[in-house]
C-alpha cells in the first residue's frame, strides 16, 4: 500500500486507513480466450455458438437476466473514485469471471447474468482519463494539471478520499467554465468522447455471443431540474451496425424532450432506441411531473413521444426503490423497501409525489382520463447503477457501487468507526460522523440508504439483441431486487383452474389471454381472471413468502390503489377479508444471518378474480412477490465484523420480483381509440 505524498500530515492516516490500491488494465481478445479455453478454432465455437442458439429458441419463450445501468472507467465520477474497469472488464465481470475492485480485493457474481450494457456518461465520457493519461492533448490544459496519473498503478495511494473528492466537486465546473471563457474549445473534447463511445460499442460488439450472451451498445444521459431533481435516463440502442458518432448529452440539452427528439430523429434514419428513466426517487416529483418542460399541460402527442421512446422505468437499484413509499402508500404493509428519500447526490429531502412509479403509473391514468393521453404506462426493470463495472446484488457480499468511496463496511456506515477513523474525522471533518446509541460511524455519504439491487429481467424467445429488445419495446420485462427470481403474468376472460396444471401453461395463457406490459380490452362487462407464476432463485435463493396484486384506479378524478395477496406458501390460504396471508413463521437469527429453513415455497402459481372489479373502472395491475425475511447488507456487514448491526437501520428485508402491468381498458383499448378518430374524421 502506498501511503500519501501529497496530503497534510492530518489527513495520511486517512489514506492508510481507505487502503488505495489499484490494478492495471486489460483488454482481453474474448474470442481468442474463448476459442483458447476450449481447444477449438474459432470458425468451430462459431458453429458451436450457432447451434446453442437454435436449442434454446423457444416460442414460449425464456427469463433472460441482465443489468442496463452499468459505469466504467469512462465515466468521470468512476474514474475519479479509483475505478479503472474497462468495458471489457465489465463484460467479463457479467459473464462469470473475477475483475479488481478499486479497494484492492476481487468481485464476481455468484451466477453469470445473461445480458449486460455499459452505460459510461455521456456528458464528458472518457475525460477524467484522458486527463490522468499525461501523453494526450487534454492532459497538457491546465484544467487537467491536478489529475496527472490519478489512477497510475505506481501512483494509485497517492490522492487521498479528500484529493478525490475535490477532483470530482471542481474539476467538471472548471472544464465547464474554461468552454465559457473560451479557454478550452468543445473540439477539444469531442474526439475523447468519440474515442471513448467507440471503445465502448467495441467492447460491446467483442463480446455479444448470440444465444449466450447479449450486449447493448448504451450510455447514460444526465440531466437534471434547475431544483436538482434527478431526470438521468440510459439510452440502449438495438444494435450496433449504425449509430451516432457522439452520444446525446446534457451539453446538447438539459430538456429531455430534446432528447427524445434526437432519438425520433435517429429513428427516422433506422437507428433504433429507447431510454430508460432511473432513480425517480430522487427527481424531487420532476420524473412523473403533470407538465412538460415549459411548463405547459400535456398532451396526446407529448404521451405519444414519451412512450415511444420510453416505455420502461428502472424502479430498483443502489440508490434505493422507486415503486412506492409509505408516505404514499399508507395502506401497503411492505411499501418501506430501500427507501433513498434524498435528492440525488444530496441530502436534501425529495419530494414524493411525482418520485415514485406506482404514483406515476396513477397520475397516467389520471391523465389519461382527462384526455391529455397517458405518458406514464411504462414497464419495471431493475439495475445496479455500478461505478466499479461490476453489478453488486448480494446481501451477504454487498461492495456498494462507488469504489474507493464505499468499498469497505466502515465507509458504508454499516459497523462503528475505527478509534484512528474517529480521531481523524473528528478533526478534520466533524460532521461526517453520526452518533447512533453512543456508537460513532461515518457519514461520507447517505450510503445506509442505498441497497444490493437490483436486476432487469425479460421473457424473451432467445437470448439475441432483437429478441430482449423486443421484450422491451413490448414491457414483457420483471424487476428483482437482486436474486433470480422469475415472475410470469397473464390477463384473460377464458382462464380455466386447468391451466395451473398443464404443462403448455405459458402457449394456452398467450393464446387465451394477454402477457405483462399489455393492454387488456374490456369484454362485455367480464371479469377477467389474472394468471400469476412465481418460482424462487435457483442458485442460493431464498424460498417465496406470499405473491401480491397491486391495482391502481382513479375515481372522482382522485387515485386509488389496493394490495392483494393472492398465493401464500406453505399451503397456507388468503384471508379473504383482509386480502392477506397468515405469517407462515419465517424468522432470520440475526446473530449469524440463518433463517427458518423448512417454510416458504420454491414456486406460487394461482389464477386471481379481482373481487372489487368494476367493469366501467379502468386499471393497472401488477404483480409484487417476496421472498421470506433475510439479513440487510448492513446486517451482513456487522455480523461478518463481530458487532452489534445498527440501531437505526432495518435489520431485515424481503427480497422481491416486480413484474410489469397489465392495463385493463373499458372502451376496448388502443383500436377502439383509433376507430373512433376514425370516425370523427370522416364525420368532419
Amino acid at each position: 500500500m502506498v501511503v500519501s505524498r501529497r496530503v497534510s500530515g492530518r489527513f495520511s492516516a486517512l489514506v492508510l486507513v481507505l487502503g488505495l490500491v489499484g490494478c492495471a488494465e486489460e483488454r482481453p481478445d474474448l474470442a481468442n480466450t474463448m476459442a483458447a479455453r476450449a481447444g477449438l478454432p474459432n470458425q468451430l465455437l462459431e458453429v458451436n455458438q450457432t447451434i446453442l442458439e437454435r436449442r434454446q429458441y423457444n416460442p414460449d419463450r425464456n427469463a433472460y437476466f441482465g443489468d442496463l445501468h452499468v459505469h466504467t472507467g469512462y465515466s468521470f465520477d468512476a474514474y475519479a473514485f479509483g475505478t479503472i474497469a474497462t468495458p471489457y472488464d465489465a463484460y467479463r465481470y457479467a459473464r462469470g469471471e473475477a475483475i479488481d475492485h478499486p479497494a484492492g480485493y476481487q468481485v464476481q457474481l455468484r451466477q453469470p447474468l445473461d445480458f449486460y450494457a455499459v452505460t459510461d456518461h455521456a456528458m464528458f465520457m472518457g475525460l477524467l482519463k484522458e486527463a490522468a493519461n499525461t501523453d494526450t492533448d487534454f492532459s497538457r490544459t491546465e484544467v487537467a494539471q491536478p489529475l496527472h496519473n490519478l489512477n497510475a498503478p505506481d501512483n494509485y495511494g497517492t490522492f487521498s478520499f479528500f484529493e478525490r473528492s475535490r477532483i470530482f466537486a471542481t474539476f467538471l465546473p472548471a472544464v465547464l467554465a474554461d468552454l465559457v471563457d473560451g479557454t478550452l474549445d468543445q473540439k477539444q473534447l469531442e474526439p475523447v468522447t468519440r474515442s471513448a463511445w467507440a471503445d465502448s460499442i467495441n467492447a460491446a460488439d467483442q463480446f455479444y455471443q448470440p444465444g449466450e450472451f447479449t450486449t447493448f451498445a448504451a450510455y447514460e444521459y444526465t440531466s437534471s431540474t434547475d431544483e436538482m431533481g434527478n431526470l438521468h435516463r440510459n439510452v440502449v440502442f438495438r444494435g450496433t451496425e449504425r449509430l451516432p458518432a457522439v452520444p446525446f448529452s446534457r451539453f446538447h440539452s438539459q430538456n429531455p424532450e430534446g432528447l427524445w427528439d434526437w432519438m425520433d430523429g435517429l429513428r427516422e434514419q433506422g437507428i433504433e432506441s429507447l431510454s430508460i428513466p432511473h432513480n425517480s426517487n430522487g427527481s424531487n416529483g420532476a420524473m412523473f411531473a403533470l407538465e412538460d418542460w415549459a411548463g405547459d399541460p400535456m398532451d396526446d402527442s407529448y404521451a405519444d413521444q414519451r412512450m415511444r421512446n420510453e416505455p420502461l422505468v428502472e424502479i430498483t437499484q443502489v440508490k434505493g426503490t422507486s415503486e412506492t413509499h409509505p408516505g404514499l402508500s399508507e395502506t401497503d404493509e411492505w411499501a418501506d423497501f430501500e427507501i433513498m428519500p434524498y435528492r440525488v447526490a444530496t441530502t436534501l429531502p425529495s419530494a414524493l409525489p411525482g418520485s415514485y412509479a406506482r404514483d406515476g403509473l396513477l397520475r397516467g391514468l389520471a391523465l389519461e382520463q382527462q384526455g391529455a393521453g397517458n405518458p406514464y404506462k411504462f414497464g419495471f426493470v431493475g439495475a445496479s447503477d455500478t461505478h466499479t463495472g461490476a453489478i453488486s446484488d448480494d446481501e451477504s457480499n454487498f461492495f456498494s457501487k462507488v469504489g474507493l468511496l464505499d468499498g469497505t463496511p466502515e465507509q458504508r456506515g454499516s459497523v462503528p468507526a475505527s478509534f484512528l477513523m474517529r480521531t481523524i474525522v473528528k478533526f478534520s471533518a466533524p460532521d461526517m460522523l453520526k452518533d447512533v446509541e453512543g456508537r460513532d460511524f461515518l457519514q461520507l455519504s447517505s450510503f445506509e440508504t442505498w441497497g444490493a439491487s437490483g436486476v432487469a429481467g425479460v421473457w424473451a424467445e432467445e437470448n439475441t439483441r432483437d429478441a430482449i429488445y423486443d421484450a422491451f419495446r413490448r414491457k414483457e420485462t420483471f424487476a428483482t431486487s437482486g436474486p433470480r427470481m422469475k415472475v410470469r403474468f397473464f390477463a384473460g376472460y377464458d382462464f380455466e383452474e386447468s391451466i395451473l396444471t398443464d404443462t403448455g401453461m405459458a402457449a394456452k395463457a398467450y393464446d387465451q389471454g394477454v402477457t405483462m406490459g399489455a393492454d387488456l380490452p374490456a369484454d362485455g362487462g367480464r371479469a377477467p381472471r389474472f394468471l400469476v407464476w412465481a418460482l424462487s432463485d435457483a442458485v442460493g435463493g431464498v424460498p417465496l413468502q406470499r405473491a401480491q396484486i397491486i391495482k391502481g384506479w382513479v375515481e372522482d378524478g382522485e387515485p386509488n390503489e389496493r394490495v392483494y395477496d393472492v398465493a401464500c406458501s406453505d399451503g397456507l390460504a388468503v384471508d379473504p377479508e383482509t386480502h392477506r396471508c397468515p405469517d407462515n413463521g419465517a424468522r432470520v437469527d440475526l446473530s449469524d444471518c440463518s433463517i427458518t429453513s423448512d417454510v416458504g415455497a420454491n414456486e406460487l402459481k394461482t389464477l386471481w378474480q379481482d373481487p372489487d372489479f368494476e367493469a366501467g373502472q379502468e386499471a393497472f395491475y401488477y404483480v409484487r412477490v417476496l421472498e421470506n425475511p433475510t439479513c440487510r447488507w448492513s446486517t451482513w456487514d456487522a455480523v461478518k465484523a463481530g458487532v452489534e448491526p445498527r440501531a437505526d437501520l432495518q435489520k431485515t428485508i424481503q427480497e422481491r420480483v416486480w413484474s410489469s402491468p397489465i392495463w385493463y381498458k373499458k372502451d376496448g383499448g388502443a383500436l377502439e381509440k383509433i376507430l373512433d378518430k376514425v370516425t370523427e374524421l370522416a364525420g368532419d
